[in-house]
């Protein structure tokens, strides 16, 4: 059952077996008929925002993921505590203004991409729909069908971020071209077909950091209480985007990651 046409096969076994069983009245058959639907398999997922993957449920994720069990995690990453007004988390992007990092985040954000690939047996995709809805599409495809643990890293746009949200998908595209939210699959199955695990599905970044950045209030606020700081973290910001580009296109290089 690892494919919609395995399903719906066994959707069809089951439908057979509980019309053969319908006509009975036994203990057993009861008790039957109350778990056939059981035999077709079902798809677990796990549904979170960014402060719960990355700070204050990290620990129980990381056990899940290295559990080996076949479950699907959804991340939908704001890139900040949402729910609580808005303070700066671990998944919050350098140079980007928050709660408790009024100042500009001095660090990068946390890879919670790449310490799920260092398993080497989870699923790991990275999608932003705004940018790329087929990629988007595929990744849950593939993360539903795969024998093992799977995470998924959803850009999700925020009215923390400081823009009309009707922008989005525009956003989202941005994230993509300037290499600030690359795309990627990795997949543990293609080892066994003498492929790299893991697959770029963006370009190169073609539009600087500064082209997506500053159409959002969250990086752009700082430039009106410390220009000169907010240019520094800028700057920073876009060499820790090409330096994480150029690992992933190695990565992608490498067949026994």
């Amino acid at each position: 059952q690892s494919t919609d046409e395995g399903i719906d096969a066994q959707r069809q076994n089951v439908a057979e077996l509980k019309a053969k069983l319908a006509g009975l009245d036994t203990l057993y058959v009861k008790d039957m008929l109350s778990l056939a639907d059981m035999l077709v398999r079902r798809g677990v997922w796990i549904i979170g925002g960014d402060g719960w993957a990355y700070d204050i449920g990290y620990g129980g994720l990381d056990h899940v993921l290295a559990s080996g069990r076949n479950v699907n995690v959804l991340v939908m990453d704001t890139e900040v505590y949402s729910n609580t007004g808005g303070q700066a988390s671990k998944a919050t992007p350098m140079a980007a203004a928050a709660k408790f990092a009024i100042a500009g985040k001095k660090l990068p954000k946390k890879d919670l991409g790449m310490m799920a690939m260092s398993y080497g047996y989870v699923y790991v995709a990275q999608v932003a729909f705004g940018a790329k809805d087929s990629q988007t599409v595929k990744a849950f495809i593939e993360a539903e069908s795969y024998d093992g643990p799977s995470i998924i890293i959803a850009y999700s746009h925020c009215i923390a971020h400081g823009y009309g949200l009707e922008e989005g998908l525009d956003h989202q595209q941005l994230a993509v071209e300037s290499g600030f939210w690359p795309l990627y699959r990795y997949d543990p199955r293609r080892r066994a077909q003498g492929k790299a695990p893991l697959v770029l599905d963006s370009r190169d970044p073609k539009k600087q950091f500064s082209d997506y950045a500053m159409r959002e209030a969250r990086f752009r606020m700082l430039f009106k209480t410390n220009p000169d700081h907010a240019e520094e973290l800028l700057d920073a910001a876009q060499a820790d985007i090409l330096e994480h580009w150029e690992k992933l296109k190695a990565l992608s290089q490498v067949q026994k990651l």
